[in-house]
């Protein structure tokens, strides 16, 4: 365990989540400026609020750690020679569910998280519309509700409830949660469906359908710190991170 595990100043990070969720909130709140959509080369969404929170973030880190070297989704993407030596880097997606925001239903996300040697040891995702900090740091997992702070923690057992997408879906993800004996199911949008699994609120989380790894980072963090397990597709190996290309393979996220 490094300096970074046992020193995290995970509340100045979780101020700089905040800042960034109001900065998101300007804007959702203004009609005029919530309804400017751009759309990236793959097509995907890109919000006047997506950069404004990259940037109050990528200041922030660089303010308070200015030595750790930043891989954010609206930053400057770095070569995989430039970036392959990192052994410890923040990961950032500054508004994860761009979707759900363009949707205004609130299920919108911000996630930080903090990899070494390929794997997340802090993450930080703060819902500002519903006004909820979900974190992880020194192995710790906890909740903070509307100012209410309280402990994560997986069930521990399969009481057969998934969280699935609310915009994505998949023939593979029927036939795992038929190998797992699920019955039923909620739907929320963003990373909230890692949440859900180490809130004990869903016992598994399967993704067949293309994401990236700053999608993932924050979740997995806290999920794992919570008790539970992020694998990649439907075997037993740990879900890794800072490979030659950022997107993901499929992954199984279980809380038993």
């Amino acid at each position: 365990m490094d300096k970074y595990e046992n020193q995290l100043e995970i509340n100045k990070l979780i101020e700089l989540a905040q800042q960034s969720g109001d900065e998101i909130l300007k804007i959702y709140n203004d009609p005029e400026c919530s309804s400017h959509v751009d759309y990236k080369s793959d097509n995907s969404p890109l919000t006047l609020a997506d950069q404004a929170s990259h940037e109050v973030i990528e200041k922030g880190l660089k303010i308070l750690y200015p030595e750790i070297p930043i891989i954010s989704e609206e930053g400057d993407q770095l070569d995989y020679d430039k970036r392959k030596d990192f052994n410890l880097f923040w990961l950032v997606d500054p508004l994860d569910g761009t979707k759900e925001f363009i949707n205004r239903n609130g299920e919108f996300t911000v996630n930080i998280a903090l990899i070494r040697d390929k794997y997340p040891i802090a993450g930080i995702i703060y819902a500002p519309v519903l006004d909820t900090f979900y974190a992880s740091a020194n192995g710790n997992a906890f909740k903070i509700e509307k100012g209410q702070k309280s402990e994560l923690r997986v069930s521990g057992s399969n009481n057969g409830i998934a969280v699935r997408s609310k915009s994505h879906a998949s023939a593979e993800e029927e036939e795992v949660l038929e190998k797992y004996n699920i019955t039923d199911s909620i739907s929320v949008g963003s990373s909230l469906k890692f949440c859900m699994v180490a809130d004990n609120r869903a016992d598994l989380y399967y993704r067949f359908g293309p994401t990236m790894e700053w999608d993932t980072a924050a979740g997995q963090a806290v999920l794992e710190a919570a008790g539970g397990k992020v694998f990649k597709e439907t075997g037993n190996e740990r879900f890794s991170y800072n490979k030659r290309s950022l997107l993901n393979t499929g992954f199984l996220c279980m809380g038993f």
